[in-house]
Formats: structure tokens, C-alpha cells, sequence
């Protein structure tokens, strides 16, 4: 019996084309919002997360020469695949993650099956490019002549991609589909928190007709399970969505074998908010630290500069901005803010807002847990009166949780924007585009959001400082999966 063909709580590993019984059992993946088991996820042990990626170690030498057209075939039938089961990917996603209906659907399998789509595309874009020709004089090299060149793209060979708990669908498929369009094999290993979905994508390239070896699933609530799969010699890179925390410990492990590496770590989004800014429309970006994924995404402006002519004004906007969004259910239509992801990340996130209180904030709304006997509820929670040098203005909280800091002049906003070890994406509100654009320049931060949270996703993704390691997104991603040769000759 295929794993399609089995209930989400008897998922098996994916391991050289092959369902295979985990080693170690299994472990319950949870419904935040209702604390009932949604699942069962393997627990893989050491030696079959080695033997996936000896598999895929195998399959890389037929795969990585397959033609581009080939890839990109199943890669397009596996979208159509996912788009099948759309309705039911989505009920699993939001039932692991807590996500609404609305983010499970539209921000989680739509991307999903979008960027599939993308990377179908992707896989037929050009891997070479000519470079002008070089004339040499004669010397110890050789004679006189003139030497042609080739930059070309080649597959960098088993990618381990560790994937974060808070978009099973497009944090994954942003990892595989590039990995595998560039013509690399891989080992995904899902967050313990939601890997249930994952476990649908590789049913998807199953039956869209990857070959055995070239998709590989390990999954395990232990850490040895993402050490192995890290670890083990038959992996040239990783690919790793998470804390900057856990980055560091995998970067240390990678450079020992010098394995290549692509970061998307931690980041404490500065949003700065000049007296002449658009305040509706500043409200409305802030405000999705509280309401997209109940604040669990890196890329939140967290971390509010206001200039001091309207820091009064934004902080009354956000206070009932927040107070607006209904917290609860993520399956009833009205809901805003669902769950965070456990019961561990729940105490994690209101212990900030305590520590909050001890720096000095003022809690201006939310600071309470929500009235429910069932769920991992965190109100949207805004704390004013804050200094740059509090620790909860300096570390990543991961949750529903805004600070507000104030500023004179543009010089000191910059300066207290950059004064972060994180720099992932940063944001700039101001009725002067010049000064805009002018600010975002300054901001070390591998993105900036000018008068808008949204995203351009052609555009390079990454961080500065301890946000990360390298950029992704677009054709940048492919990039990223790809190793760069030179090919030269004489003319």
C-alpha cells in the first residue's frame, strides 16, 4: 500500500522510493487550536536518515543528468497535483499549524503549489553564459592567444533541506522545487511541530513520476534526526529555515566538511514610521505581526520606530487595531488571529510579554491569555514606552507581540534600526518617496519594504548580520541551489 493511500496517522518515511517503517515509532503531531492528535509522524532513526541520503546520492548521477525539460515536467504534474488535493491539503495544514482557513489555503498551499509551478519554469532558464574574450600575451602560461570562457551552473548534488514549522507548504517547496530544478536530489527534513504535510508533497512527486532516490522524507521530534541528516557525508548542502540559534550549531557542522549552506535565520523587522508616513497604511502593515500566522513569521515588523509627531497617534491606532481582531477558532470564518504553534511556544511568547513589563513597557493592549480551555492562545499584544536596549526589543519573540520605540529625527531612526544583530527584512513608512529611498539604502537589512509589507517575488530574499547566509527566492534561488564552473579554451 502507498503512504497515499494510508490515513495521515499511519505516514511512513520516504526513503529511495520507498514507504519504509520508521525505527523509532511515532510521535503525535498535535492541533494547536484544539490540542487533539492530528496525526501520527514517524521518528526516524540515525541510519535511515544515512540511508536516504545515500540514496539520493545514488540518484543524483542519473537525475542531475536528466534534461531540463524532463524536470520540469514533473515539476509542473506535481503542481497539478497539489492543485488536486488543494481542499484537503489545506484542512491538513491548518489543522497542524493552528493557520486560519484563509492563511492555509491563499499563504501555505497556494504559494506551495505556485512556486512548484515557478521552478517548473525555472528548470528550462539558462545555465550558461558566455564571457567576453580574453587576449593573452605569450609567458609561462603558454603562447599568445585568445581564450574563451563558459560561467555555467552545475547541480551542487545532495541538498538536506530542514524546513521551519511556520508554512509547511511554502517553506518546503521553496527548498525542493529550485533544488530539484537545477537538477540536485534531496533530504527534507520538516519541523516536528507540522511534518504531516510534507508527507503530501513527496505523494505528489511520487506520483508525478520522480525518480526513486531523487525525494527522500526523514522526520523525528529528536534532535538526531535533523544531526544525522546535517551530518551524514553524502549530503554537499543545506538548506535551513529556523532560529538563528540552530543555524549557528549547523553552520559550525557544515564548515567542518565544508559543505555549502543557505541560511534563512531570525530577524526583529524594524518598521520605521515617519510624521509624514500614510499612519492607515503603516497600521494595516504592523498589524499582520498580530494577525498573519498569529505573529510566528521572520519577516514581521516587530520592531516599530515612530518619529515623535505621531508616536501618540500610531500607538492609539494600534491599540485598536489589535483590539479589533477576533482571537480563536482558525476554521470560523471571522477568526483573525488563530493559536501559536505549542503549548512551550505559548509560555515562550508571554514570557516576553512579562519581561516586557519588567524592562520598564507599558502593555498597552492584549498581555492577557485568552479565555479558552483548549488551544495555544496568545492575545495580540502591543507594548509602548519601550527603549532600543530591552531585550524585548532586541530578540526575536516569534509571536503577536509589537514594541513601539520612539525617534527625533531620521539620523537617529537609522541608527537605532541598524542597532540589531538581526537584518532580514526592515520597512519604511513616509509620505517622501526621496526620503524613502533614501533611509532604505541605509538600513542593513537584506530587504526593505517602502510604504508596504508586500513582496516582490522575483526579488532576492536573505538576510544581513544573523538573519542568515546566502539569498533565495526567484531566479536567485536557483542560484543558491547551483555551484558555479568555468569552462575555458582557446579561440
Amino acid at each position: 500500500m502507498s503512504n497515499s493511500q494510508l490515513p495521515d496517522h499511519e505516514r511512513k518515511l520516504f526513503v529511495g522510493g520507498e514507504w519504509v517503517e520508521p525505527d523509532g515509532g511515532y510521535y503525535p503531531v498535535l492541533d494547536p487550536a484544539t490540542e487533539d492528535v492530528v496525526g501520527l509522524a514517524p521518528e526516524a532513526s540515525r541510519d535511515q536518515v544515512y540511508r536516504a541520503a545515500a540514496a539520493a546520492r545514488e540518484a543524483f548521477a542519473s537525475w542531475s543528468r536528466t534534461t531540463p525539460e524532463e524536470r520540469a515536467a514533473i515539476l509542473d504534474r506535481a503542481a497539478d497535483l497539489m492543485q488536486r488535493d488543494f481542499a484537503s491539503n489545506a484542512e491538513l495544514a491548518r489543522a497542524e499549524t493552528g493557520a486560519t482557513t484563509a492563511t492555509a489555503r491563499g499563504m501555505q498551499v497556494g504559494v506551495g503549489v505556485s512556486r512548484f509551478r515557478r521552478y517548473a519554469k525555472g528548470a528550462l532558464e539558462p545555465v550558461e553564459e558566455a564571457l567576453v574574450p580574453q587576449i593573452n600575451e605569450a609567458g609561462p602560461m603558454g603562447r599568445a592567444g585568445v581564450f574563451g570562457a563558459l560561467a555555467v551552473r552545475q547541480p551542487v548534488g545532495v541538498v538536506t533541506c530542514v524546513t521551519s514549522y511556520n508554512n509547511p507548504w511554502a517553506n518546503p517547496a521553496g527548498k525542493v522545487a529550485p533544488a530539484l530544478a537545477m537538477g540536485n536530489t534531496v533530504v527534507v527534513k520538516p519541523a516536528p511541530q507540522d511534518p504531516l504535510s510534507v508527507f503530501r508533497m513527496a505523494e505528489a512527486l511520487e506520483e508525478a513520476g520522480v525518480p526513486r532516490g531523487v525525494v527522500n522524507v526523514v522526520t523525528g521530534s529528536a534532535p538526531a534526526v535533523g544531526e544525522a541528516a546535517v551530518g551524514s557525508p553524502d549530503v554537499d548542502m543545506v538548506s535551513f529555515t529556523g532560529s538563528t540559534a540552530v543555524g549557528q550549531r549547523i553552520a559550525e557542522a557544515c564548515g567542518r566538511d565544508m559543505k555549502r549552506q543557505l541560511m534563512e535565520l531570525g530577524g526583529k523587522g524594524a518598521a520605521l514610521v515617519f510624521d509624514d508616513a500614510d499612519l492607515d497604511s503603516a497600521v494595516l502593515g504592523i498589524g499582520t505581526t498580530f494577525a498573519f500566522y498569529s505573529g510566528q513569521i521572520c519577516t514581521a515588523p516587530t520592531r516599530v520606530l515612530v518619529q515623535r509627531g505621531v508616536h501618540d497617534q500610531l500607538v492609539e491606532r494600534l491599540k485598536g487595531y489589535a483590539g479589533f481582531m477576533k482571537v480563536g477558532d482558525p476554521t470560523a470564518r471571522d477568526t483573525v488571529v488563530g493559536p501559536v504553534i505549542s503549548a512551550a511556544h505559548r509560555d515562550r511568547v508571554e514570557s516576553y510579554v512579562e519581561l516586557g513589563r519588567k524592562e520598564g513597557a507599558t502593555v498597552v493592549a492584549g498581555g492577557q491569555r485568552p479565555a479558552y480551555d483548549r488551544g495555544f492562545y496568545v492575545a495580540p499584544t502591543l507594548l509602548a514606552d519601550c527603549t532600543n536596549d530591552m531585550r524585548v526589543a532586541r530578540e526575536e519573540i516569534f509571536g503577536p507581540v509589537v514594541v513601539v520605540i520612539p525617534f527625533d529625527d531620521e539620523d537617529e531612526g537609522i541608527a537605532l534600526a541598524n542597532d540589531s544583530e538581526y537584518g532580514l527584512l526592515d520597512y519604511v513608512w513616509s509620505g517622501d518617496v526621496a526620503r524613502a529611498f533614501r533611509v532604505a539604502r541605509q538600513l542593513r537589512a537584506g530587504g526593505v519594504g517602502v510604504n508596504t509589507i508586500g513582496r516582490n517575488m522575483e526579488a532576492p530574499f536573505g538576510g544581513f548580520k544573523k538573519s542568515g547566509v546566502g539569498r533565495d527566492v526567484g531566479s536567485y534561488a536557483l542560484h543558491a541551489y547551483s555551484e558555479l564552473q568555468a569552462i575555458v579554451w582557446p579561440g
